[in-house]
This record gives C-alpha cells, structure tokens and sequence, in this order.
C-alpha cells in the first residue's frame, strides 16, 4: 500500500487570508486545479475549491475583491504523509470530498486528489469506491 508522501502533489499553491477571491480564481486558471489552500505561515487555515468560488462567490453576488475568509471552509477534512491511499480513500468517501490536504506538523506539505488515488497501484477500487459514495448525493 503506498503512502500519501509517495502520491501526493507537494508544489501546492496557495492564498493568504489577505487575498481575494479573484486572485483564487486566477491561481486555478493558472495552475490547472479546482482547489486552492488558505495557509498563514504553513498553517492550513482552510480551502476554497471552484464549486465554492461559483456557489458561494458569484451566485451570492460577491464582487471579485471579497476576502478569501468569506468563500473559504474553515472545517478542513485532512490526512498526513504516513496516511495509506486505502485510508486516504475511505475519509475521502466517508466526508464526500474530492481533495484531500496532508499535513505534517501542522503544515501543509501537499494535497492529493483522487485521481492521484486512481493512477496509484492497487488503489484504482478505492478511487472508484470513493467517488461512486461522493457522487451519491448529486
């Protein structure tokens, strides 16, 4: 079974609590991903994801200066490097997340997806299990 440090992306991206959700939507755009960490000094303070600068940001009419703090989730499901990709799998399932931060000492050192999970040895099940229990609500 490999380990999240063996799968994860580690050159992650991220804003600051003093950025605005305009600058989110251009790291995205720029960086090819639909999640962007909060971090102040290496400490995750929380994610915004695309669904949440779309349901959150435009619907609710806020202008592309709003804060980060305002579209972000605070409570951030997360896992750390020694986190298997079974296990990584199964919170993300259980959580119906599709994006998973990994933390070590409190910092975050990467963040992995699930299909980093799918493309794994052994672990493509997992993925498929997990996005077949996230998909069910939808």
């Amino acid at each position: 079974m490999p380990y999240l440090r063996e799968i994860m992306t580690t050159n992650v991206d991220y804003v600051t609590p003093l950025d605005n959700v305009f600058e989110v939507a251009v790291k995205m755009k720029n960086d090819n991903v639909g999640i962007i960490p909060v971090c102040e000094d290496g400490t995750l303070l929380g994610v915004i994801t695309d669904r949440d600068l779309v349901v959150d940001g435009i619907a609710e009419k806020h202008p592309g200066s709003t804060k980060v703090t305002d579209v972000m989730h605070a409570d951030v499901v997360t896992a750390n490097p020694d986190t298997t990709d079974e296990e990584a799998a199964a919170l993300m399932a259980q959580h119906q997340i599709r994006r998973l931060p990994v933390l070590e000492n409190g910092k975050l050192v990467g963040i992995v997806s699930l299909g980093d999970l799918a493309v794994t040895t052994g672990s493509g099940d997992d993925a498929g299990e997990a996005l077949e229990d996230i998909s069910k609500d939808y």
